[in-house]
């Protein structure tokens, strides 16, 4: 399965990171590529969406955000790409790390999820830190 990891660092605490990783109404302001999401539902471990990406007004993508402890997995329903968040305390602020999975028929589209998450990672990071 192809996949990379990044890591990131924000001055922001845990819980500011995890609010906006948990919430996908956020994900606009910090996730490059994603233009607009509908919830459908959110409850402290789980929440249902579906996104727009950028450019894309047709074609919705439902989505789902699982929380577990210091880690947020967010899966494509439509495409099974993989999203897990893994949040750490390091030293004033947290410590961000994201594994991407992607199924072999979309191997194609790693170098592009790459670079969206590159984009992103520092965004997220400030955004949490306000």
């Amino acid at each position: 399965m192809p996949s990379f990891t990044l890591t990131s660092h924000s001055a922001a605490p845990v819980e500011d990171v995890w609010k906006l990783l948990h919430d996908p109404s956020s994900y606009p302001r910090w996730w490059d590529g994603i233009e607009t999401v509908e919830v459908r539902e959110i409850s402290p471990d789980r929440a249902a969406y579906t996104m727009w990406p950028e450019g894309y007004p047709d074609f919705p993508m439902d989505q789902v955000v699982i929380n577990e402890a210091s880690r947020v997995t967010v899966s494509c329903l439509v495409s099974d790409l993989i999203f897990t968040w893994q949040l750490a305390e390091a030293g004033d602020g947290t410590a961000i790390s994201v594994r991407v999975e992607l199924p072999e028929r979309e191997a194609h589209r790693l170098a592009a999820q790459r670079a969206l998450i590159e984009r992103s990672l520092p965004r997220l990071a400030e955004l949490a830190a306000g």
